[in-house]
């Protein structure tokens, strides 16, 4: 992991951190507003929300009634990241390899939220079969930049 210092490259960090924001801002989730987008050579390529599947419409967390043995993903969301990987996949999968994807999670005020540590394995494990070559969180520290190998060991360490 490294932190983004160099004033060109954080220029454009936080402009795609705040571009995150926004797609963040239409999520329908019940417990978090998570935004992603997609960059390759400072453009956007795809970008994402965390919301139901098209077409269902939720009343409430499902999370919450799941039985704690549960053996597969908690979530009743379309990740975010994973919303962002499709998307750009479908308008320009030809630029994926090696791009840098973006994530976001809102506070209760709609504002951004500092991340902690990579966490989430469908994401990671998402990325990585695509060729998205890194992920950008906004930390207490910074704007870090991990490569998706890296970002994908940290996730499957999470918790240990």
């Amino acid at each position: 992991m490294r932190i983004i210092s160099e004033s060109e490259e954080l220029f454009f960090a936080k402009l795609f951190i705040d571009q995150a924001v926004i797609e963040a801002r239409r999520s329908s989730c019940f417990r978090s507003k998570c935004g992603s987008v997609i960059v390759d050579d400072k453009t956007i390529i795809g970008s994402g929300y965390n919301s139901a599947p098209r077409d269902v419409k939720l009343e409430s967390c499902l999370k919450d009634s799941l039985p704690q043995n549960f053996k597969s993903d908690k979530t009743c969301c379309v990740h975010a990241e994973q919303r962002a990987i499709y998307d750009a996949l479908a308008r320009n999968s030809e630029r994926i390899q090696d791009s840098r994807l973006y994530f976001i999670r809102l506070d209760d005020e709609g504002e951004k939220k500092v991340s902690g540590d990579p966490y989430c394995t469908i994401c990671s494990k998402s990325a990585l079969d695509v060729g998205v070559g890194e992920f950008v969180l906004f930390k207490a520290e910074g704007i870090c930049v991990y490569d998706t190998l890296e970002y994908n060991r940290l996730s499957f360490e999470f918790g240990k």
